[in-house]
């Protein structure tokens, strides 16, 4: 009776150390939100949170020409990283649109902005997605929603030209992605915020080997960084809804923002498909 007593106390003791475990687990980083990913809930057009949008007129902030921000309505788990996307060279904010629901359903604030003038350069557009976070976290109607400490940004074309040269003028960033990237300078060295290029095979705007390739290679090896070449697409790849794009940047962000390396799984080893002509990466991520 004693063993079957000493037996019965180890099981319930077992029992009890597995039931806590997704606790301590969630405990061990606050910044987690949202369920346990999956390949499904990734690649899916919504994610788990509940959304709303507001509309940022141009006349109500400095810095940047308005845009639209898009946040989850639930602030139950807490608060949230926030990205700002811009869109490239000549473009809308609506060529950029789509990364707003698709993100923030997955629990994020974004902003996607308008630029002040179609045709500001890189470096201008990055300064505007600064503006645009610094709105956020400031002065915004959702800035209670956001953790200030957890921000993020992405681009177009100029627009990740841009997001690579605030990667460097703002080091205290958790996460870039340079989408399609374009920008004169070639060397980011000096770059140490987790970077995700995204190019495209058959880019003749911003070639992969005059752009999004070099940006990567001249990234610090000891970054965390990855390079993702989309199959047989082209420079405009990243302005509609894509799957391939949407999984990895919210894995990057996720990974980086919130620190969440249930997302590691998506990122290393390297992915591979048909819609995948490279992929490089730093793996394992730190």
């Amino acid at each position: 009776m004693m063993r079957i007593a000493a037996r019965l106390a180890a099981t319930l003791a077992l029992v009890s150390t597995v039931a806590v475990a997704p606790e301590a687990q969630a405990a061990a980083n606050p910044y987690e939100r949202g369920p346990a990913p999956t390949v499904a809930s990734i690649e899916a057009a919504r994610g788990p949170f509940a959304i709303a949008q507001t509309t940022v007129r141009a006349s109500s902030v400095t810095g940047f020409g308005g845009g639209t921000i898009y946040y989850p309505t639930s602030t139950d788990e807490g608060t949230f990283g926030a990205v700002a996307v811009s869109p490239g060279y000549t473009s809308p904010q609506s060529r950029v649109a789509w990364y707003g629901p698709r993100l923030a359903s997955q629990g994020f604030v974004v902003i996607t902005i308008d630029t002040l003038s179609p045709y500001d350069s890189s470096d201008s557009r990055g300064t505007q997605v600064l503006a645009a976070l610094d709105y956020l976290v400031g002065t915004s109607a959702v800035r209670t929603r956001i953790d200030s400490s957890r921000l993020g940004v992405m681009g177009h074309s100029m627009g990740g030209g841009g997001s690579l040269a605030v990667s460097k003028a703002r080091p205290q960033l958790q996460a870039a992605i340079p989408l399609t990237p374009w920008h004169g300078t070639k060397n980011w060295s000096s770059v140490g915020v987790p970077t995700l290029i995204i190019g495209a095979e058959n880019d003749t705007t911003a070639s992969v080997t005059a752009h999004a390739e070099p940006f990567y290679t001249s990234l610090p090896a000891s970054l965390d960084k990855a390079y993702l070449e989309l199959n047989n697409a082209g420079h405009s790849a990243p302005t509609s809804a894509n799957v391939t794009i949407a999984k990895y940047s919210i894995s990057w962000l996720k990974r980086f923002i919130d620190n969440d390396v249930r997302y590691e799984q998506f990122l290393c080893p390297a992915p591979a498909g048909s819609a995948i002509q490279e992929y490089r990466d730093t793996c394992p991520h730190e």
